[in-house]
């Protein structure tokens, strides 16, 4: 939790602990979880290669488990995004989700109501003969599925492919609004505000300055902004700052950077990227508001 919580140096402090004690345990699951978190971690703090290391070790320990291999290639799409790798981040996103969420044959066939309902026996009918087919997956596993379409969109917008980056998005959001009051047993936060914040960024890449302004302030009046972890917002609003800052717009970066901040400290004070963000912006002169002080708090000003 203290990821999710955006207590970085908190989690700085346990993670070398952490990663003895669940190489003992051996257990797939929990070693999965743990080198995600380093994963997440070292792309934060700018190591987005020894990130992508940590990723690998992740697929690894999830064996021929096609769920926790699936949530660790969320962490290598990440870290191969956050090295400027769009392309191969989109082919391994977009591989495992195909592998975890294939297009449904009828539009409600990954329609889930909650956690109280037990998918993971449930199988559908091959209409043409009657025969059987592979099981549904759980809500939290098509959870896991539709984090992997919203990377891939962010990894094909990354790269300039917009289109490809919409249809994408259009299919998570297809996902997420099958999605009702299911448990998050692996933390990726999906659902239709995950959706609307990465279109945001999927706008921001293809620079629609209006489309950017219209949909971050719809989506942060929404109640399921404020639920999503802190680690997620700040995250998001870091990433919204460079995007505003690639077009030219220092007052919106600034504001992103100032929102950031007080949503997840940390975010804006140990991220390397945010720290980038903040040097370019805090060049203008005069300085957009905020901004000076938070260039103080990261040590690049006195």
């Amino acid at each position: 939790m203290s990821y999710q919580h955006a207590h970085y140096g908190q989690l700085v402090r346990v993670l070398p602990g952490l990663l003895d004690a669940v190489q003992g345990a051996r257990s797939a699951e929990l070693l999965v979880q743990a080198y995600r978190i380093t994963s997440s971690l070292l792309v934060k703090l700018g190591e987005a290669d020894l990130g992508w290391l940590a990723a690998d070790r992740a697929m690894s320990a999830a064996g021929d488990d096609p769920v926790l291999a699936a949530t660790a290639a969320i962490s290598v799409a990440q870290a191969l995004r956050a090295s400027n790798r769009d392309r191969l981040a989109l082919t391994t996103a977009l591989t495992a989700a195909n592998r975890i969420t294939p297009a449904p044959a009828h539009p409600r066939d990954h329609e889930f109501d909650g956690p109280s309902e037990d998918q993971s026996d449930r199988q559908l009918l091959d209409h043409r003969g009657g025969s059987r087919v592979a099981p549904q997956r759980s809500a939290g596993e098509w959870a896991v599925g539709g984090t992997l379409l919203l990377q891939s969109a962010l990894a094909a917008a990354g790269g300039g492919e917009s289109r490809r980056a919409d249809e994408l998005t259009e299919r998570a959001a297809g996902v997420a609004a099958s999605l009702r009051r299911y448990d998050d047993p692996h933390r990726t936060s999906f659902g239709p505000i995950a959706v609307e914040l990465a279109r945001v960024l999927v706008a921001a890449q293809r620079g629609d300055a209006v489309e950017v302004l219209q949909r971050h302030s719809t989506v942060v009046r929404r109640e399921g902004w404020q639920r999503l972890p802190a680690e997620y917002r700040g995250a998001y609003l870091v990433d919204l700052a460079r995007a505003y800052l690639q077009m030219g717009d220092l007052r919106g970066a600034a504001r992103a950077l100032v929102d950031a901040d007080s949503v997840a400290p940390a975010e804006v004070r140990c991220r390397s990227l945010a720290r980038t963000v903040i040097a370019d912006v805090a060049r203008a002169r005069p300085a957009p508001a905020g901004v000076a002080r938070l260039a103080t708090l990261v040590g690049l000003t006195r």
